[in-house]
């Protein structure tokens, strides 16, 4: 019997339409990023977010729900630039 594929996961691009706000209370935001056709590790890669910069703000956190898991991002920022890191 053959061992089961690993569903085919896409390159990574950002799509506005995948970030929607969760909840909003005194300045933060919880997001929540949908990517079923991505790996966990590329929705977390530096600079993915960069598209949505004017939206994120430091502090906030994403929830994200990829092909191959979930996890939760705390917005920072380097420079001008969106930048996350795991949540521990």
């Amino acid at each position: 019997m053959p061992a089961a594929e690993a569903p085919h996961l896409e390159a990574p691009n950002f799509e506005a339409a995948n970030l929607s706000v969760l909840a909003y209370a005194q300045g933060f935001t919880l997001w929540h990023y949908r990517a079923p056709e991505m790996r966990l590790g590329t929705v977390a890669t530096a600079g993915f977010l960069e598209p949505a910069a004017e939206m994120l703000a430091p502090g906030d956190m994403v929830l994200v729900s990829a092909g191959d898991g979930g996890r939760v991002l705390y917005v920072t920022r380097h420079g001008q630039s969106v930048a996350t890191a795991p949540l521990s």
